[in-house]
C-alpha cells in the first residue's frame, strides 16, 4: 500500500499560455465546461462552495451549477441551511471546481444574493417531481431522529400533492455567485502549474499570471 505521502501524480496533459486566454473569463470557463463535458465524468458541474459565518468560521460542501452567464453562478439549496444562514449574515462565498480528466481546476470568489422569485420557482418547476417532495420533506441541516423520520415526511407530502402541483415553499431558491475573480490552474509537471487569474476593475478585466 502506498502511503498518503508518496502519493502524486504527475500533471502532463497540457499547458496554460497568455496567448491561451479568452478576455472574457465567463468565455474563458464556458470553453473549459465544454471540454470536460466532452469526457465521461461524473456530474462536471459540481462544485465546491465555500462560505463563512458572520464570525468568520468557514464551511464547504459539494452543490450543482445550474446556469452561468456575465452575472455569474447560479445554483439552488434551501435558504434555511447552514450555507443559507452564512449567506445571509456573510454574503461572500467561492466555488472550486477540480476536473481530473483535464488537469484542471477553477476558483470563483465573488458576492453571493438571491436570485428573484419568479426564477427560482421556474427551475423548481423543470426538477422531477419527486425531487420536489424532497425540498417539501427535508428541513435541510436540521437534526433528526432517523431514516425513518424523513422516510414519513416524504410520504406525508406526496399523498398531500397527489395529482397536484407541488409548490415551492418560501425558504428555497437560487443564489448567484457574482464572480470579481476567477482564477483558471492547469497542472504542469513538477508543481510548475500554471495559474492565470481574472480580476474585476468597474467594466474590465485585469488578467495576471499567478506563481504556482
Amino acid at each position: 500500500m502506498v502511503s498518503l505521502e508518496e502519493m502524486r501524480k504527475q500533471y502532463d496533459i497540457s499547458g496554460l499560455d497568455r496567448k491561451d486566454l479568452l478576455e472574457s473569463p465567463t468565455e474563458m470557463f464556458r470553453n473549459w465546461f465544454d471540454k470536460i463535458e466532452e469526457f465521461d465524468t461524473l456530474e462536471p458541474n459540481a462544485m465546491t462552495l465555500a462560505t463563512a459565518s458572520n464570525g468568520g468560521k468557514p464551511t464547504s460542501r459539494i452543490v450543482l451549477l445550474k446556469e452561468y452567464d456575465e452575472k455569474g453562478f447560479t445554483f439552488y439549496t434551501n435558504y434555511e441551511s447552514t450555507k443559507g444562514v452564512q449567506i445571509e449574515s456573510n454574503p461572500y462565498g467561492s466555488l472550486t471546481f477540480n476536473w481530473h480528466p483535464l488537469e484542471r481546476q477553477i476558483r470563483i470568489r465573488g458576492k453571493i444574493r438571491r436570485i428573484s422569485p419568479d426564477k427560482s420557482k421556474k427551475y423548481f418547476a423543470s426538477r422531477p417531481r419527486l425531487s420536489q417532495i424532497s425540498v417539501l420533506a427535508s428541513k435541510q441541516s436540521t437534526t433528526v431522529e432517523n431514516r425513518a423520520e424523513l422516510e414519513l415526511l416524504f410520504k406525508k407530502y406526496e399523498d398531500k400533492y397527489e395529482d397536484k402541483e407541488i409548490p415551492m415553499p418560501d425558504y428555497w431558491g437560487g443564489y448567484r455567485l457574482e464572480h470579481k475573480e476567477i482564477e483558471f490552474w492547469q497542472g504542469r509537471r513538477d508543481r510548475m502549474h500554471d495559474r492565470f487569474v481574472y480580476t474585476r476593475h468597474g467594466t474590465t478585466w485585469k488578467i495576471e499570471r499567478l506563481a504556482p
